[in-house]
């Protein structure tokens, strides 16, 4: 796998307020989905042609608004453990996501925050 960049997510304070703005900017079709383990919705950004993504009200009171690029790996645990062991530090271990997969999140040696996505489709 070439580890491409797959899924690219807004966490905001104002969910309303960002979908109302980026698909006004975009044209971006918007689909509100629940979340895996319900509470606030999840809101899938189609763009067409290229990776699309998601938006949701992050609850976290320190986490300002940021938008985190996700890379497809074939292997997350490996994956994630080679990020810890390359000087990465992982904040988010791998964790899964419903029906749809894993991630993590790491922050890279210089300070930048990605996270990795396995999908369970194969």
């Amino acid at each position: 796998m070439a580890n491409p960049f797959v899924h690219i997510e807004l966490q905001t304070k104002d969910l309303g307020k960002a979908k109302e703005f980026y698909s006004k900017l975009f044209d971006w079709q918007l689909e509100d989905l629940p979340m895996p383990g319900g509470g606030a919705p999840y809101t899938m950004i189609n763009v067409g042609e290229g990776t699309g993504g998601g938006m949701f009200t992050n609850p976290e009171p320190n986490v300002p608004p940021q938008w985190l690029a996700y890379v497809g790996v074939d292997d997350i645990e490996a994956s994630t453990r080679k990020a810890r062991e390359l000087g990465g530090t992982v904040v988010k271990d791998v964790m899964e996501v419903g029906e749809h997969g894993w991630m993590s999140v790491i922050v890279d040696p210089g300070g930048a925050v990605f996270a990795m996505w396995k999908s369970k489709e194969g």
